[in-house]
């Protein structure tokens, strides 16, 4: 995997980059992303905040309630809407991007899927991935190599 992951919203106006391999990549298909997605779940690339920064642009921040405390706070470009990253209340030195968002999105490769006891019946995922109820147990989560 590449150091060098960049990437932005529709219209330009967010640019990021990300100097480091991601912690890990997922499918979170809780309520609360359900809804941020409009779709099943939302996939995201997590990865250290230190080596991620915003190139240009703001993101606008919507945050929601968190089971494992504090909030999510999820941002988006305020002009064309597009959803682009992540930050975690729990775990702050960490930012979850969008691969939606990546210049090269086919870099995202996802690892599992949680919170399937929010996941809808209509929902397909993949069988051979891992899957937890909620939370993957912390400890268990391998760095992508």
């Amino acid at each position: 995997m590449t150091t060098q992951i960049s990437g932005g919203c529709a219209c330009g106006a967010i640019r990021y980059q990300c100097t480091a391999k991601p912690v890990m990549m997922l499918h979170c298909h809780c309520r609360d992303c359900q809804r941020s997605s409009g779709a099943a779940s939302v996939s995201a690339m997590v990865v250290p905040g230190e080596a991620f920064k915003l190139l240009q642009g703001s993101p606008r921040f919507y945050a929601s309630t968190s089971e494992m405390g504090g909030h999510v706070q999820r941002g988006f470009c305020e002009s064309c809407g597009s959803p682009v990253l992540a930050k975690f209340d729990a775990a702050p030195h960490l930012v979850g991007i969008r691969p939606g968002s990546l210049d090269e999105p086919s870099l995202f490769q996802p690892q599992l899927d949680m919170w399937i006891s929010d996941a809808q019946p209509w929902d397909v995922m993949n069988p051979a991935l891992p899957k937890f109820e909620k939370y993957p147990p912390f400890g268990q989560q391998e760095a992508t190599k």
